[in-house]
């Protein structure tokens, strides 16, 4: 699958998150509500959860695996980055 499309809108006054992202894949399927997230290390994404009865978040989507959470990742914070954002 490929990134074939990213939308960023970026947020203002809400802490550590910094935008919220659409991402299209193969432009066939997309994915709203990935969070662009300044952490101590930098910036990272973090994929739409949902709040559970228990309280906890959980993963509504989310690669199953390293190497396509990274090209995810990138394909982001390089779009994040071509917009200006820091």
């Amino acid at each position: 699958m490929e990134v074939t499309d990213v939308r960023i809108r970026k947020v203002e006054n809400e802490g550590r998150m910094k935008a919220i992202v659409s991402v299209t894949f193969d432009n066939e399927f997309v994915v709203h509500d990935i969070r662009i997230i300044e952490g101590e290390k930098g910036l990272f994404i973090a994929m739409p959860s949902r709040k559970t009865a228990s309280g906890r978040f959980k993963d509504v989507a989310h690669p199953i695996n390293k190497a396509s959470r990274a090209k995810i990742e990138r394909a982001i914070l390089k779009q994040y980055e071509d917009d200006g954002g820091k």
